[in-house]
């Protein structure tokens, strides 16, 4: 693409700067030269998250209650991408702390963001087979989640009846349902 568009910001002003909150206000300069006076940016780090298969072909799921929402919800296993992390790495410890499960064959599936409009971070999805119940759980303090292992058809049966909520969690697993992939 010749003009890629590219706003040019004028000013930046911190709303909030909390841990899980930061919201930022521009001034900017659309290509045009039209100025928009206030444009909200939600500043998060990166996501990943994980379709974890075991051994024999399970598929490792959480089940837990989301409050934003007001309800319990099925998911896949999901967190932060910590300061200096790689998302790979990333991805592998959040499974063990969540679930408990390790090891396997791990390949990248999508990058995706929740929305490009107003979000400045991508998530990492990752596709791990042959995971093992070896390693330890340890959870942070405001997570309180099940974990649940389900075969494809149950998950296919929970996709098609809107039971998954998270749609950065429900792209990859019609990605990888797409490309037989479970």
């Amino acid at each position: 693409m010749k003009n890629d568009k590219k706003w040019k910001i004028l000013s930046s002003e911190y709303l909030v700067k909390r841990p899980w909150l930061t919201a930022r206000r521009d001034k900017v300069e659309l290509p045009d030269g039209r100025v928009n006076e206030e444009f909200y940016v939600l500043e998060y780090p990166a996501w990943i998250n994980v379709i974890a298969i075991t051994e024999d072909g399970k598929i490792v799921m959480e089940r837990q209650y989301r409050h934003a929402l007001g309800v319990t919800c099925y998911e896949i296993p999901a967190g932060v991408v910590e300061k200096g992390e790689d998302p790979i790495d990333a991805a592998k410890r959040e499974l063990e702390e969540e679930t408990g499960y390790v090891g396997g064959e791990w390949s990248e599936l999508m990058v995706l963001s929740a929305n490009p409009g107003l979000l400045n971070n991508l998530t990492y999805c990752y596709l791990a087979r042959g995971v093992k119940p070896e390693g330890k759980r340890h959870l942070d303090a405001t997570e309180d989640l099940d974990v649940v292992l389900m075969n494809r058809d149950k998950l296919v049966e929970l996709l098609q009846s809107d039971q998954l909520r998270q749609a950065l969690m429900i792209a990859p697993l019609y990605k990888a349902l797409y490309n037989n992939l479970l």
